[in-house]
């Protein structure tokens, strides 16, 4: 199965087993900038009686010759067809040897083998192979492989591929050659090779049975000092993997890459992983706290699928979640064990809440399995990634820790060294576990966000509390009935003053504060027994599912909950009602030109939670962060960005002029601490002390100004002096300018702090925000080729600025659809990413519905337009 031609669709139900195997292929690359030879020797097998015709894939490759069975074949055995290449008659069992040349320096794409400030690399991942060379680009392709690279020794003197260095020589011609053999069968999306001109840090890991393993990070030589808390990080990995699934790495070698230009977060290549440098590179004075966070997860996600996604693989990209909701999962464990278990799940579902909930109800909305695809890079989305890790983790929730286990060490016991499917990970499940998962396996194939209907009913004579509930999921297009799912909700209730009560489940003879209700039918009721008064509902505990509850809880209820509650999430989501009212409430009054005012008991809530001495103030700073703007829209009609921007920074002004005192005392009991600390408290106060600073810089007072500015002139390190910059930027005070000029004369030298300077001023809601913007295209921080570059500046614009990007004169919208055309000549994954700010015009009021429907259609309308860009806009036309 590939994505062929043009906009054809392909579908899961087409799926069929490849005609061909090919157990082992030889490459051999003599790297050159300007045009590099690719020597493929593929030794083939036929899986069919019949002389099926072979059918290779090729993309942008200049043919020199085929030979089978040393034998050249003239032009006439050929047939290609656009990206393909037809050879008829093979025999059962052959030897394939293909010549072709590659011109990495014109790859813009940086998907297949291209360069990056003068070195080679590989993203091979979906269908980058087929850039290379001629082969049979699918994931249930397996081979060993064994690569030989070629390259200037002075220029290249860094060569890397797959698995174990086999041999390395020195060549006559000023260049070298190092062979490089991967003895564990591999789909080609794993392959990667290095030639640069790179740097090392090495450390060692002894596996469980006793194995030592060479581990090494490559970098630029100006980076390596920045590099240790990945290697950190991944020994705890490697560690924590080991102790939390039995999973041991298998090779010799562990090798990760860093490389500025990339257009995904890393790749999980067999023993040589590519990262981006954001997910590599940390300091005190160069990263924040939470790209430590992401820097440790990242390294571990990528580290995980040495098992989940290469050792066992997906059959078909339709299976994409089976590795990546999997890894997911993984590395979501692996954070919460490593630093705040509370935030590290918050930080999750106000991810899942904001904008994959937000995909699931727009035109790209798709099962965690989807069923067709015209291009398979628009579908590595966070329905696969985030959605699929929900369905693992109600998985773990559902059989439990010890049952879950058993089922994935089956799991790897049975498909080690297979391409499978998500049927085959959720077989393994249910025969380790003796449960039926058929109800639940819907997961997988329906789309959309389930929603929750809650009715509650105390009977006091009885004491028992009956909790009912009904599940409906919106149909959004499938052909087939919506069936209801298996939906676990963990509930507890609670007394009025937030004490938990001990209840016993009819039917159940235990006793307990927590239970687990497994929802199974379209309504269903719950019973509690023992309940010695009408009880606060705890529900959903820790985000046990994703999905919506409509319920109308009172906003005493609601504080009771955000005080009180036992459970983190519940306390935050508590919160987040609440806030969400009175924003709306705001919202409310501004539509209709009267007066807005924010209710004072929600003012005291945030004043007691301001008070309480958290022991976790990480925790304490996420209660009192506001609902984005993405979350508040979901459930609109029609949604007008300016006005519900404008209602949300009522709210923020008035907590901060009511609560001006506790923030500030609260900042100042709070001194940035120098040297810099990692522990839970460091990071929690750090936490808490920016998110006043954050809502005293609304007061827009020169005592609060000159606040900012000394945090920016001051701090020892970034996560402070980044939490200034942005007050700073979206500032209207004098000395703006010249702090940004300052923070980028101190900076300019390390691109990833250059990417935060210029996101920064893409965010801010000044009037002049899409001027600045545009300014800066032309600035030499900017990289039109650099994915990080265009996502800070134009995706922190168009994806973080809602207020500017969506101007009542269509401005933003028509700076999109420039930037978008421009990137697609060169980078249509990145294009597309871009293009999709617009998937939800019609869910805004009229003038922007039109004015965004008409960026759409110019962008259709571009020549040559590329299929990833092409199938994200017709999908969001079509949605009308």
């Amino acid at each position: 199965m590939s994505s062929s031609s043009a906009h054809e669709r392909t579908y899961l139900s087409d799926y069929r087993p490849p005609d061909y195997r090919i157990p082992r292929i030889d490459l051999q690359f003599d790297l050159d900038p300007a045009l590099t030879k690719v020597r493929s020797r593929m030794w083939l097998e036929r899986q069919t009686p019949d002389a099926t015709p072979l059918t290779l894939h090729g993309e942008q490759l200049e043919l020199l010759t085929v030979f089978i069975n040393g034998k050249l074949l003239c032009d006439t055995q050929l047939t290609i067809e656009g990206p393909l290449l037809g050879i008829d008659g093979l025999p059962e069992r052959c030897e394939l040897c293909i010549e072709n040349t590659i011109r990495p320096v014109a790859n813009k794409a940086l998907s297949g083998l291209y360069l990056s400030q003068g070195g080679f690399f590989t993203q091979c991942e979906a269908e980058g192979f087929r850039r290379i060379c001629y082969f049979i680009d699918r994931p249930d392709i397996m081979s060993i492989f064994t690569v030989e690279l070629r390259a200037d020794s002075k220029r290249f003197p860094t060569l890397l591929s797959n698995g174990n260095c086999i041999a390395h020589s020195t060549l006559a011609d000023g260049r070298h050659s190092a062979k490089w053999h991967d003895p564990f069968p591999k789909p080609s999306y794993l392959f990667a090779l290095v030639a640069a001109d790179l740097s090392f840090i090495q450390d060692t890991f002894t596996t469980i049975s006793g194995r030592t393993v060479d581990l090494r990070l490559y970098a630029r030589n100006d980076d390596l000092s920045q590099c240790h808390h990945a290697l950190d990080s991944l020994k705890q990995a490697m560690r924590w993997d080991e102790e939390q699934y039995g999973r041991e790495y298998d090779l010799d070698l562990y090798m990760v890459v860093a490389v500025s230009d990339f257009n995904m977060g890393a790749m999980e290549n067999k023993g040589l992983n590519i990262f981006n440098t954001k997910y590599v590179l940390a300091s005190p004075e160069t990263a924040t706290d939470r790209d430590y966070q992401n820097v440790a997860g990242v390294i571990a996600h990528e580290y995980f699928h040495n098992w989940s996604g290469n050792r066992v693989t997906c059959r078909d990209w339709f299976q994409l979640s089976l590795k990546e909701g999997f890894t997911v999962f993984r590395d979501q464990q692996f954070s919460a064990d490593s630093g705040s278990s509370a935030v590290k799940r918050i930080q999750d579902v106000n991810l899942l809440r904001t904008h994959q909930f937000r995909e699931d109800s727009g035109p790209m909305a798709h099962p965690v399995r989807p069923s067709s695809y015209v291009e398979i890079n628009n579908f590595y989305t966070l329905t696969v990634y985030i959605k699929g890790a929900e369905v693992v983790r109600m998985l773990h929730t559902i059989l439990g820790a010890e049952r879950f286990r058993k089922g994935c060490d089956l799991y790897f016991e049975r498909h080690d060294g297979e391409a499978v499917t998500t049927d085959d990970f959720l077989r393994a499940m249910q025969d380790a576990a003796g449960v039926d998962l058929s109800q639940f396996a819907r997961w997988y194939d329906q789309v959309g966000t389930p929603r929750i209907s809650i009715r509650g009913h105390f009977d006091t004579a009885k004491h028992t509390y009956t909790l009912e509930l009904e599940q409906r999921t919106p149909a959004l297009g499938q052909t087939s009935p919506v069936q209801p799912l298996h939906i676990p909700i963990n509930t507890a209730l609670l007394t009025h003053d937030g004490q938990p009560m001990k209840t016993r489940r009819k039917g159940f003879d235990e006793r307990a504060h927590e239970h687990l209700l497994e929802m199974t039918e379209s309504c269903q009721a719950f019973e509690f027994c023992d309940v010695s008064s009408k009880p606060i509902v705890s529900l959903l505990r820790g985000f046990s599912a994703p999905v919506i509850l409509d319920q109308s809880v009172p906003p005493g209820t609601l504080g009771a909950l955000m005080s009180h509650d036992d459970d983190p999430y519940c306390r935050w989501d508590a919160a987040q009602q609440l806030a969400r009212r009175a924003i709306l409430r705001v919202l409310e009054d501004l539509t209709k030109q009267c007066q807005p005012n924010v209710d004072e008991l929600f003012v005291q809530a945030f004043a007691r939670v301001l008070d309480h001495a958290s022991e976790d103030r990480a925790l304490q700073a996420q209660v009192l962060t506001l609902p984005d703007e993405e979350y508040l829209s979901q459930d609109m009609v029609l949604i007008d960005p300016v006005l519900l921007h404008q209602a949300r920074e009522f709210v923020r002004h008035a907590l901060a002029q009511q609560l001006r005192d506790r923030f500030l005392t609260h900042y100042k009991s709070m001194p940035a601490t120098a040297p810099y600390e990692r522990g839970p408290d460091a990071v929690g106060c750090r936490a808490l002390r920016n998110i006043c600073l954050a809502y005293l810089i609304s007061l827009e007072s020169d005592d609060m100004d000159e606040l900012a500015l000394k945090q920016l002139s001051t701090a020892t390190n970034m996560t402070d002096g980044l939490a200034a910059l942005n007050a700073v930027a979206g500032s209207d005070m004098q000395e703006r300018q010249s702090a940004l000029h300052c923070f980028y004369q101190r900076w300019k030298d390390y691109p990833l702090i250059v990417d935060k300077w210029l996101r920064a001023q893409a965010m801010t809601t000044r009037p002049d925000a899409l001027d600045a913007v545009i300014a800066l295209i032309g600035h030499d921080a900017y990289d039109p080729h650099n994915p990080n570059k265009v996502n800070a500046l134009v995706g922190g614009f168009c994806f973080s600025n809602p207020f500017n990007f969506h101007r009542a004169d269509g401005a933003g919208y028509r700076f999109l659809t420039d930037q978008v055309t421009s990137l697609d000549n060169s980078n249509p994954q990145l294009a597309a990413r871009l293009v999709s700010a617009l998937n939800h015009w019609q869910r805004y009021e009229p003038l922007r519905q039109q004015l965004m429907k008409e960026a759409l259609e110019r962008v259709r309308k571009t020549p040559q337009l590329s299929r990833d860009v092409a199938e994200i806009v017709d999908r969001a036309l079509a949605s009308t």
